[in-house]
């Protein structure tokens, strides 16, 4: 007891309290979706149409759908996909994306500018329309939006990453390593990579939230997770219950979608160390910081001190 209540106040010290709540709401999403079989009550695709658009009761805790499936259990087994697929496309998109901002942080010059035109030429399109350009040539599917959505966000995480590596890279810790002949790679990330960890897990996570609500809207137009996979997306796109008065059907769904993408964002703002404009913390505004700070947060005197 007295190391969890130890855990849960360093937790709160770290996050705060907002982001502490938003990793303990997300742990329970994610252990339901690893836990699926042991915890849902009934098998997601077994229908029922004795118990179609049945009321909460003892068989079905949340209701059943209109086929009469388990509204809980397509719930549970709908976390899998509805977060598999974000996992996916900021997994593929930080593996292609930190490398290329690695590289231009650290040479500058027409490397930099070659990498930057090319991160803005993406950044520029819609990823919502070119996944929906994707799905038109390779059909539907969950694959095809998330190769499309994985290079639609590459910019969108490299850009933040080049930026707060340009950071260190001009830091004295830096010079002092190449002095005394550490190589390229072992700065970039032994070093600046680790200095910047903050700042891109902060950004991952927003950048999931993100994904997780664009992968659900491609689902609810019937573009990426088909049904009668169970997936959050698939289950607000039933308009018939919506249209017989169902409403908790689809409102069900919607708010594990939008409670999800917030958790996320209030605790990717809280692990990068962003706070909103004009935050105030026991009635006070905020201090600006005594000495300077690079892009992780960390003291630059220090910084320079430990290496």
């Amino acid at each position: 007891m007295n190391r969890m209540k130890f855990t849960w106040t360093r937790l709160n010290k770290a996050l705060g309290r907002s982001g502490t709540l938003s990793l303990a709401f997300l742990t329970v999403v994610v252990l339901a979706a690893v836990l699926a079989p042991l915890v849902a009550p009934a098998d997601p695709n077994q229908s029922s149409l004795l118990d179609a658009y049945a009321g909460p009761s003892g068989a079905h805790l949340l209701g059943a759908d209109g086929i009469g499936r388990d509204l809980l259990s397509r719930l549970i087994f709908g976390a899998r996909t509805s977060l598999l697929g974000p996992a996916l496309v900021v997994g593929v998109s930080l593996l292609l994306g930190i490398p290329l901002a690695l590289l231009a942080s650290w040479y500058g010059g027409w490397v930099d500018g070659v990498i930057a035109r090319v991160f803005d030429l993406v950044y520029a399109l819609p990823g919502l329309l070119l996944a929906v350009l994707t799905v038109a040539l390779f059909g539907p599917g969950l694959t095809p939006a998330v190769v499309a959505l994985s290079i639609a966000y590459i910019p969108f995480l490299a850009r933040i990453v080049r930026a707060a590596a340009r950071q260190q890279r001009v830091s004295p810790y830096v010079d002092a390593l190449a002095v005394q002949g550490f190589g390229v790679l072992r700065i970039t990330v032994r070093h600046i990579l680790r200095n910047i960890v903050p700042v891109v897990v902060g950004q991952a996570a927003i950048a999931f939230g993100y994904a997780l609500l664009d992968l659900a809207s491609l689902s609810y137009l019937g573009l990426a997770v088909q049904a009668p996979t169970s997936d959050w997306g698939v289950m607000v796109s039933d308009s018939d219950a919506l249209l017989k008065g169902y409403w908790f059907q689809v409102t069900a769904p919607g708010v594990l979608i939008v409670l999800t993408v917030l958790a996320l964002t209030v605790l990717g703002a809280r692990i990068s160390g962003e706070k909103p404009p004009g935050y105030l913390r026991r009635g006070r505004p905020a201090r600006a910081a005594s000495a300077p700070v690079d892009a992780a947060g960390n003291d630059r005197t220090t910084v320079g001190a430990a290496a």
